[in-house]
Parts: C-alpha cells; structure tokens; sequence
C-alpha cells in the first residue's frame, strides 16, 4: 500500500464533517482576501494620496483600509476557532475509534507492542493526523483560492503580469513544497536511522565502559560511536541541501514577481488614451505581496504531509494487527467462576512458548507465579486472562473455553493488570473510574487508604479529584503502583490477575502487600475474589495456596500432566514451567 494510500485510510478515523471543513477553508480564505484586498487598496490609497487630491476623495479609502484591517484580525480569529475545533473533534473521534478497534480486535495488538511504542501510535502520531487539518489541509485550499483570486486580478488588470504572478505562485507554491518535503522524506529516512544507530552505540560504550574495557572493546566501540555521529551529522547536512533550496525559492518567487510587474507596469506605462496610472501601477506593484502569504504556509505544509504519512503508515499497521482474526464467542457464563488451565503452553505469535502447565484455581484461590524476568510469567497471566490463545492447551471458565466466551463478558469475570498500565493525566478519581465507572469518591478514599495511599492522598490539594497533570510523572513508582492496584482491586473481575504489584516498592512494604494480597483472611480482597499475583521475590511467610515457580528449561513437555488444584487451607507446591522467553 502506497503512503498516500496509509494517509488517506488513516484520515478517515478523523471523521471529518465537510461542513465543518468547509467553514474553515472559508474563514482562511476570508482572512487572506481582506489582505489582498487590503493591499491592493493600500497601494491605491497611497499613489492617489500623492496625487494630493480633495481629501474627501480619500474618505471612503481611509474608512475601507481600516474595515479591511479589523475584519483581517476578526476572520483570522475565526479561522482559528474553526480550524482547531475541527481538528480536535477529528483527533478526539479517532482515538476514540482507534481505542475501540483495539478493544474489539486482537488482544495481542497492544498487548505485543511496548508501552512506549503504543502510547506513540495513540498519542503522536494522532496528532499528527490532527495536524494535516490545520497545517495542511485548510491552509492548501486556502492558498489555491487566493492565488487563483490573485492571478485573477492582474491578468484583469495586464495580462502579462498574471502569468508572470502565476509562475512565481507555482514555484512558492509547488516546487518550494516539493523541495521541502524531499527535505522531510529525507530526514526522516537518513538522518533518524543514523541518530538512532549513533544513540545506539553511544549508550552502549557509556553504559558498558567497564566491561568493554576489561574486554579490550572501548576502543572499538568509542570509534564505532564516533563514525555514527559523523554519519548522523552527515545524514542531517544532506537533508538540509533540499530544505535550504525549498526555503530560498519562496522570496525569490516574491521578488521576481513583484520586479516582473513592475517591468511589465512601466513598459505599458505611458501618455494617451491607454496608459496606465499611477495607482493602477501602485496596485499591480503591491498587490503580489499579498498573494505570497496564502503560498508562505504550504512548504511547511508539506512537510506535516510527509509526518503524517510516517505516523499514518504505523497506525495502519495497529489497525491492522487488530483486524487479524482471533476466535470470538458469544456465550455468557454465571457459575461460581473456576478458572482451569489444561496442558496450556503459552507464548506470542511466532515465538518461544513455555512448557505445558495445568491448573485449577476454584473461587477464593491464592497463587503466587514466580520467576526470574523473562522466564514467561506474564505471557502465562495474559493467557489465563484470554488475552493470548494458547499455543496448545485449554484454558476454561466454568466449563467453558475462554475463546467461546463473550469477550466483553470475559473481562468482566478475569481482570488482567498489567504493570505497566497508563496512568492518565487526569484526576485520581477518574484513573480509578477506568475500572469501574460508577466508583465515588467515599469508595475511592477507602480503597486508596488501605493500598497504603491514605496519606498521601490526605496531602493533595483536593484529593481524589487532584489532577495528575503530567500523569504517571506526577508519582513516584511506589505510588503509581499502589494506584494501579487500587484500580484493579475496585474493579468487578472476580478472578485478578496481577503483574508485579509490589514493584518499587521497599522490601517490608512489599512483602507485607503481598502477604495481605495472598491471605483471603487479609481483608484486602474479598475472599471469594480468585487472585493470582506475579512477583520476582515472594515472602516466604505468605498464605498462598500455591506458588508457581516459573524457570526456563526445567520441565520436560512430557511432564505436562502435573495439576495444581487450589485449596483453603496453607498448601504449598511447586509446579516449574518452562519458557525459552
């Protein structure tokens, strides 16, 4: 698929009302006309003052001259508030679009990219589509309009100096854009592919100095930093070859306009019936001026083209990872919520897998996944969550497959809490609300407090209604944690699934979470609520029914058979999985 193609797939997440796009292109097209206007009555006004005429002749001039001034500024406004709210509404609708294409699609469309990578294709690069609208799409019309309009009136006036205005408006208009989005294409290509390489090796030789040392590799690694740097300063000075011809033609096209009319003006200039007057000259001069600004937008216009292409082509390749099939059911279960994993071997798409596990986790159950990072404990979570289809194996809710269930209905039974989950730059009530949107601030309170977040929510300005401004910045990483588990904790999944939820926090504060996280006797979690936590160092005083350790190649695949069934009582086993991830 072409980039213009990705371009135009992608815009249509926008939803863009034409009415809307058209009041727009309107209110430009009016700011730039009472410039035009305004200049060539200037030019008129000026020539004809000299003159020294009756000052009465000038009155109705003065007055237009400052109408046209006012009205410039208001349509300006006007344009502003059309274009804007355009692109807002259009950026709004396409998350809003996109975040339901992903809840809707495959789980292991977001899921498999990294969080960083995500909030990129959901956050920039819908920006950038939102950009087209305001940087491009109504400035490109707006320009068409008044150049056409400019072209117009001087071949009106003397046709000659139209096509001459028409040349100069072709070259600002459409070569000094071409040049710039050469410009763009090119560094986005060469120069972020050598910065990245340069940042790549320049890490690596401050991150690892000691140990490359002690390998006799700094000297290698410091000349392979130092010849990306060149090649990343190189790669920048090539780009800019284009981007400084783009940014010289637009004034040239501007003096050879203006110096061609008035070659044009004083050769038709004259004596007799025919000859051109003064101010009919002044306007013919000026009024090009004018024109040019509609034209002076469009190289940066195409550069927000070029980005926006870039950012189409990834969120197109979102689309369509969450378009890929996946097994849906319809059917609805409301037993007592028995989560069972039958020989499951869990992994991504076209990677390593972990040996087969069983497992029966009745309601109430506590269980403790642990392991070492990378050994797959996670990508088993996300399994049991029917977030990833099992490479082999089942995995069933009372009875049921996890893939003939209704996944709306699935997510309200098993709650899948990653670690990493967003913090939203919004209130603390509302980041908490994204569980369950009917919690109050009474019950908000209450759960914050007894995640361990009471005093710090008595520090804020206005509790639970602070607004994180900066999101996830505005924590440290004990207290996002806390929040996220606040959050999942007030969710109504009956069956938790927990990733890492004492993470950065100090050893004793750790520990004793999780031990009231694995003690159904705690009274942090109702003890009919199923909780499965993940976590690299476990207590060893817990009240787990089971703790799952988790390693790489420990388990043979014939030993698949071995079954952990969850009971009330303190009963510890071991069950090794294997995963080459």
């Amino acid at each position: 698929m072409s980039a213009t193609s990705d371009l135009r797939r992608a815009m249509t997440l926008l939803e863009l009302e034409p009415r809307r796009v058209a009041r727009a292109i309107l209110a430009g097209v009016a700011t730039l006309g009472s410039a035009l206007l305004l200049s060539g009555l200037s030019a008129w006004l000026i020539i004809r003052a000299w003159e020294m005429p009756p000052v009465l002749d000038l009155t109705v001039a003065v007055v237009a001259v400052r109408a046209l001034g006012v009205a410039r500024g208001l349509f300006r406004y006007l344009e502003r508030l059309a274009t804007h709210e355009t692109a807002l509404r259009g950026m709004t609708s396409a998350r809003a679009r996109l975040y339901q294409r992903l809840a809707d699609g495959d789980p292991a469309a977001s899921a498999g990219l990294r969080r960083g990578d995500l909030l990129a294709r959901t956050g920039a690069d819908v920006d950038a589509l939102g950009d087209v609208v305001v940087r491009a799409l109504v400035p490109i019309a707006v320009a068409v309009v008044l150049s056409l309009a400019a072209v117009v009136t001087l071949a009106v006036i003397v046709p000659a100096a139209g096509v001459v205005l028409a040349v100069a408006l072709l070259v600002a208009g459409v070569l000094a854009p071409w040049l710039s989005a050469r410009a763009a294409t090119q560094a986005e290509t060469d120069s972020d592919a050598a910065r990245n390489r340069f940042t790549h090796d320049a890490v690596t030789v401050l991150d690892h100095a000691a140990e490359l040392r002690v390998s006799g590799q700094l000297d290698r690694a410091t000349r392979r930093a130092r010849s990306s740097g060149v090649a990343a300063v190189r790669a920048i000075d090539r780009s800019a070859v284009p981007s400084a011809f783009a940014d010289a033609a637009a004034p040239l096209a501007v003096g050879a306009s203006v110096l061609g009319a008035l070659l044009i003006g004083i050769t038709v200039f004259g004596s007799g019936p025919d000859a051109m007057s003064p101010t009919t000259l002044g306007v013919l001069v000026l009024l090009p001026l004018a024109a040019f600004e509609a034209t002076s937008v469009l190289p940066a216009a195409a550069q927000t083209l070029v980005r926006a292409r870039i950012a189409a082509r990834r969120i197109d390749d979102l689309l369509d990872r969450a378009d890929r099939p996946v097994p849906r059911g319809d059917k609805v279960v409301d037993g007592p919520g028995r989560l069972r994993a039958d020989a499951v071997r869990s992994g991504w798409p076209g990677g390593a897998a972990t040996s087969p596990v069983s497992l029966d986790l009745p309601p109430g159950a506590r269980v403790a996944l642990v392991g070492a990072s990378g050994s797959g404990k996670t990508t088993t979570l996300m399994t049991l969550a029917g977030l990833l289809t099992p490479v082999s194996g089942s995995v069933t809710l009372d009875g049921v497959p996890l893939a003939e269930l209704d996944p709306e209905a699935l997510r309200r039974r098993v709650g899948f809490f990653a670690e990493d989950a967003h913090i939203f730059g919004t209130s603390v009530l509302e980041n908490l609300r994204v569980a369950r949107g009917d919690i109050d601030e009474a019950e908000a309170s209450a759960m914050l407090d007894a995640v361990g977040l009471g005093p710090w929510i008595a520090a804020l300005p206005d509790g639970v209604h602070t607004v994180l401004d900066s999101g996830a910045r505005a924590l440290s990483g004990g207290q996002r944690r806390r929040l996220l588990l606040a959050r999942a904790l007030l969710s109504p999944a009956q069956i938790l699934l927990l990733d890492e939820p004492a993470e950065h926090l100090d050893a004793d504060d750790g520990a004793q979470l999780q031990r009231r996280l694995l003690d159904r006797n705690a009274g942090l979690v109702d003890p009919a609520r199923t909780v499965v936590v993940v976590t690299h160092q476990l207590p060893p005083d817990t009240a787990a029914d089971a703790v799952v350790h988790v390693e790489k190649n420990t388990l043979p695949t014939a030993d698949a058979g071995r079954t952990f069934a969850g009971t009330r009582g303190r009963r510890w086993s071991e069950i090794e999985l294997s995963s080459d991830m």
